[in-house]
């Protein structure tokens, strides 16, 4: 026969459950306060496309990278962290002009990484690349 709950039982096994819940999810979520961290993967001068495998009003994710370039308009590149704001999940897909994040629901808008729909808090942090002779490099 079990006794019943008393109070202070519910107190320390609600208490206890949250405090893994933020621990384990303190692994996945922005460091943003953290102004040394890298956002992304690559480095200076390398090559992560051509830009005809950019589609207009898309984009394409390099997961390794953690980079994704988007190309809003006709010759137009630009380039964002692909490591939602949120919880630190790698976005998974760009199409109909947003980054979609498959954690949680975010998008972001794929001229300017600005939070479409959270639960983002922030927008996706810009990355610098140049785009020389149909290759884009990060910068």
């Amino acid at each position: 026969m079990t006794s019943p709950a008393t109070r202070r039982t519910v107190l320390l096994a609600t208490g206890g459950a949250a405090a893994a819940l933020t621990v384990g999810c303190s692994q996945y979520g922005d460091d943003s306060s953290s102004p040394s961290k890298k956002t992304t993967n690559a480095s200076a001068g390398q090559e992560l496309s051509k830009t005809s495998d950019i589609p207009v009003g898309g984009g394409k994710i390099f997961a390794d990278e953690k980079v994704v370039v988007t190309q809003p308009t006709k010759d137009d590149f630009k380039a964002f962290s692909a490591i939602c704001t949120h919880q630190g999940c790698t976005v998974a897909t760009v199409a109909d002009g947003l980054i979609h994040c498959p954690c949680h629901g975010s998008e972001f808008r794929i001229a300017d990484g600005s939070v479409a729909r959270g639960p983002a808090p922030k927008p996706l942090p810009a990355e610098q690349i140049t785009v020389v002779g149909g290759a884009i490099r990060l910068a």
